[in-house]
């Protein structure tokens, strides 16, 4: 199995165990796909510069305000949640849950799913 293969199989994983969870994808810190588990009226390509580009903020804004290191950013809207962590080696990870969904539980799966990202990356 090649390493698309394997990040794909990591990203349904993720949501197959996550009530809530949508959609996932791994993009990278430059704002690039490299795999992704969207619906089809999602643009990759936006979805993946956008969640760089928050990501990117989330960070500076961290260290402006003397946060310290980004854990997560979070964004909260009336239909869900989009999740963003750093995933290593330039990746992050960007998961979108729908209103109902556990947070904790979704935290703790996406963490999983990053250590099985960074060992095939």
């Amino acid at each position: 199995m090649n390493r698309l293969d394997q990040l794909n199989s990591t990203l349904r994983r993720l949501q197959n165990a996550s009530p809530g969870v949508e959609a996932a994808a791994v993009i990278s810190e430059d704002g690039l796909m490299i795999a992704s588990a969207l619906s089809q009226d999602l643009d990759e390509m936006r979805v993946a510069g956008m969640t760089a580009t928050l990501l990117s903020l989330g960070t500076r804004a961290a260290g402006e305000l003397r946060r310290g290191i980004v854990q997560e950013v979070i964004v909260r809207g009336d239909n869900g949640y989009a999740v963003m962590i750093n995933a290593g080696r330039g990746a992050l990870l960007l998961v979108l849950a729908n209103e109902d969904a556990k947070l904790g539980l979704i935290f703790f799966d996406m963490r999983d799913a990053i250590e099985r990202v960074r060992q095939i990356l």
